[in-house]
């Protein structure tokens, strides 16, 4: 479609009172487009969700569409998947959660933020009151900025769904997330895939679930756990109430790491759903779960 095009289109959807739903996504809309939508937006009253995915508007269009958002008082879910924002566009984004009161849904997977941008956006949570999911995945957030993440979840109270795969925020980054979790009392879903927590991290997040009371979804898939890491969650399992979805496929769970986990199913009441796919585990480990599961009710 490209910019021009978007244009027309921009100027038609700010007199427009029934179109609910924009998919732009590949579109080849740049910063100017950005501009065009954001002019619409701050004089739409009828649009609730817009879908940018797999465009370009970069940090200037990030900057746009934020100064129309301070103005929208509809938009509930904006998708702007691999747009190439970055930090700099992440603050300005940022910004305008601080102002916003009706985004509900924000999607920045793959949009080259590191630890800065997830420091304006941990800032910016500690504000919002509305935002009740956030997807920053496959950006370059590591320790530092799962501190700001962290601090952010101690204070808000909204967010039920935080969604961080395939960063690096390491044990390190999972320490900070855990010391969050025990404070929140929101977050109900949490995706961490692919963030070489290991062990260490695993003990961390394990730490946080004899506190927790609300996190029902935790996703750890390829995350280098082994035996000791499936150890220290389930010690945790037979102490939390409330988790429901443990996701550990793709880690590096042997016939030990079974058996500890089969010991926390026999004391866990909550757990419904537990993905050991593509892990170590043999015939001996698949005795101790079974033997968990004749005691599991």
């Amino acid at each position: 479609m490209g910019d021009i095009r978007v244009k027309h289109l921009s100027d038609a959807i700010q007199h427009n009172t029934t179109l609910a739903t924009l998919n732009l996504s590949k579109n080849q809309i740049g910063h100017i487009g950005a501009q065009h939508l954001a002019d619409a937006l701050r004089h739409n009253t009828a649009l609730t969700t817009l879908n940018l995915l797999g465009n370009k508007i970069g940090e200037i269009g990030a900057q746009r569409l934020a100064n129309g958002l301070q103005y929208n008082k509809t938009l509930t879910t904006l998708n702007l998947y691999g747009n190439q924002i970055g930090d700099i566009g992440t603050q300005h984004l940022a910004g305008a959660l601080r102002q916003n009161k009706t985004l509900m849904i924000i999607t920045l997977a793959y949009n080259q933020i590191g630890d800065a941008g997830a420091e304006y956006l941990g800032d910016a949570l500690q504000h919002n009151t509305r935002l009740m999911s956030v997807d920053l995945s496959r950006n370059d957030i590591e320790h530092a900025g799962a501190q700001h993440l962290a601090d952010a979840l101690k204070l808000n109270s909204t967010l039920i769904t935080m969604t961080l795969a395939y960063n690096q925020i390491g044990d390190i980054g999972t320490q900070h997330l855990a010391d969050g979790l025990r404070l929140n009392t929101a977050v109900t879903t949490l995706n961490l895939v692919a963030n070489k927590i290991g062990d260490v991290g695993a003990q961390h997040l394990s730490d946080a679930l004899r506190h927790n009371t609300t996190l029902t979804t935790l996703n750890l898939v390829a995350n280098k756990i082994g035996d000791t890491g499936a150890q220290h969650l389930a010690d945790a399992l037979r102490h939390n109430t409330t988790c429901m979805t443990l996701n550990l496929q793709a880690n590096e769970i042997g016939d030990i790491g079974a058996q500890c986990l089969s010991e926390g199913l026999r004391h866990n009441r909550a757990l419904t759903t537990l993905n050991l796919a593509t892990n170590q585990i043999g015939d001996v480990g698949a005795q101790h779960l079974a033997d968990g599961l004749r005691h599991n009710t």
